[in-house]
């Protein structure tokens, strides 16, 4: 990282600014080019290891780059507000961001689609005991984004 002075190493703030985001942005690279889709999640972490759940249509381009690739990397950034200034040299950009990558799969087994479920739905909700029918759980996919690099920073 260029700016060492704004990278943040602490895995509690980390998941604090995880936590925070709103949406996680999806990167995928092949020999078409890149692809980059933003998305709802739900974020797990323990024992040092770190995976966000999506879930999403069962077919299309994001679908054929899990299943061709197996990796993505993602993006999620937070607390945005610009700073002005006498010149345009004294403006900034104040920000809380995360970047990394990882290897990314279907979840196939019913009940570990509900969990992810469950926690995407914690994220973006004060329940944690949703019910999902088989039906809407066998009717959509569901996948993991296991995490094997990441970086954090802020500017505040």
């Amino acid at each position: 990282m260029r700016r060492q002075d704004r990278e943040i190493t602490d895995p509690r703030k980390i998941d604090e600014i995880i936590l925070a985001c709103d949406c996680c942005r999806l990167g995928f690279a092949d020999e078409n080019g890149v692809y980059i889709v933003p998305l709802n999640f739900g974020y797990a972490s323990a024992d040092g290891k770190r995976s966000f759940y999506f879930h999403g249509a069962k077919e299309g381009r994001k679908i054929d780059l899990i299943n061709q690739t197996g990796r993505a990397g993602f993006e999620l950034d937070t607390k945005h507000e610009v700073t002005g200034g006498e010149t345009a040299c004294d403006y900034s950009f104040r920000y809380q961001s995360v970047i990394g990558q990882g290897t990314v799969s279907l979840l196939t087994d019913a009940e570990e689609k509900k969990a992810a479920l469950q926690l995407i739905m914690a994220h973006y909700s004060d329940k944690s005991d949703w019910a999902f029918p088989d039906t809407a759980v066998r009717a959509v996919a569901v996948f993991q984004l296991k995490v094997s690099e990441l970086a954090c920073k802020e500017h505040l």
